[in-house]
């Protein structure tokens, strides 16, 4: 019976041409199903037809969508970078925070949280808030209640020690029968407090401390009033270790006055706790 002789091995270099020849060809292969994809990616099918909008929306419209964030938008449906559009979304005036999905075939959608205003950070009606969570954005507010807000103001980084301060303070002050018109930190740590009838109270450093001050100045004015009467606080500096400087309408300074009315502020003061000669910046 005969034998079948054994295959011939191939050359070497016929061995490297074939196997370069199967790497070309699925290379090949790979390109043209990538330039496939590509194709159908870009494909009119796919082009952005809407943006659903979900969430807190009162403050956001069709119109701004279009102008602050469509024109921004590159790409189909498939290769639309998501991230990128989740900033244009975040830039929109009002908004916290954005989570945009594909919603097929052809639609955003996007769910929005909005910032929750306030008061007004820097300047009264000066275009920029700062919310609830101590964040500073820029908006337009269209609150009616806008025009009485409080004014907070402080160095940068600081808004939320300012709103921590503004809320520990407001049951203070409420307790004087005003609200807080603006408080400011200044960049040496120092707070001051201007209540809504334009009066300036100086609390000094340290947050522990300035609220301190307020909290015996409030415990003293029912005796201001027992002595004085009701009268409106011109200004006040709380910053003296013992007691306090203060300034009541219709209570004078002047030699010449009246004796009925010949009292000072820091009489007043003195008839709660007893000042020293300076105060503490």
């Amino acid at each position: 019976m005969a034998t079948r002789a054994a295959p011939m091995p191939l050359p070497p270099d016929v061995r490297v041409m074939n196997a370069v020849a199967a790497a070309l060809f699925a290379l090949a292969g790979l390109a043209v199903v990538v330039a496939g994809g590509v194709w159908a990616a870009r494909h009119p099918l796919w082009t952005l037809q809407g943006i659903v909008l979900r969430g807190e929306v009162e403050h956001q419209n069709a119109v701004t969508v279009r102008a602050l964030v469509v024109p921004h938008l590159r790409g189909t449906f498939l290769t639309l970078d998501l991230a990128a559009a989740r900033e244009r979304f975040e830039a929109l005036p009002w908004v916290r925070e954005a989570v945009v999905e594909r919603q097929f075939p052809n639609r955003l959608r996007v769910t929005l949280r909005e910032h929750e205003p306030l008061a007004w950070w820097g300047e009264p009606a000066g275009g920029r808030l700062v919310s609830v969570r101590g964040e500073v954005f820029e908006a337009d507010p269209d609150d009616p209640a806008a025009d009485h807000w409080s004014t907070l103001h402080g160095p940068a980084g600081e808004a939320e020690a300012v709103v921590s301060m503004y809320r520990r303070l407001q049951p203070l002050v409420e307790r004087l029968g005003r609200d807080i018109g603006r408080l400011e930190l200044s960049g040496r740590g120092s707070w001051r407090l201007t209540l809504d009838s334009g009066a300036p109270i100086e609390l000094g450093r340290g947050d522990a401390e300035a609220l301190a001050r307020l909290q015996r100045f409030v415990t003293t004015q029912a005796a201001l009033r027992a002595r004085y009467g009701p009268r409106d606080i011109v200004s006040a500096d709380l910053r003296y270790p013992n007691g306090y400087a203060l300034q009541l309408r219709g209570v004078t300074t002047q030699p010449d006055a009246p004796a009925a009315k010949r009292t000072t502020a820091s009489a007043a003061a003195r008839s709660a706790s007893s000042p020293s000669r300076n105060p503490s910046r």
